[in-house]
C-alpha cells in the first residue's frame, strides 16, 4: 500500500525543489510535476515528489486524522 501525505511548503529552492514540512519534520521534494507552488501551500507528496497541491482546510483535515489515528495506536 502506498500512503501520500499533505505537507505545507515552507521554502521553493531551485531546479524545481522546495523545502516541506510535516509534523516538525523539514524536508526536500521535488516540484516538476506540480505547476504553480508558493511557499504556504500545502502539496501531496509521495516518494520525494510533489504530487499535486491541495486546499489547506482538505490538508488541515487529512493531517488531523492521521494525527488522531497515531494517538490511538
Amino acid at each position: 500500500m502506498c500512503l501520500a501525505l499533505p505537507a505545507r511548503v515552507t521554502r521553493l529552492l531551485p531546479d524545481d525543489m522546495a523545502v516541506v514540512e510535516l509534523g516538525g519534520v523539514g524536508k526536500e521534494v521535488s516540484l516538476a510535476l506540480v505547476a504553480d507552488v508558493a511557499e504556504g501551500d500545502y502539496v501531496i507528496v509521495h516518494v520525494g515528489y510533489a504530487l499535486s497541491k491541495v486546499d489547506p482546510d482538505e490538508a488541515a483535515k487529512t493531517l488531523a486524522l492521521f494525527a488522531e489515528m497515531a494517538a490511538l495506536a
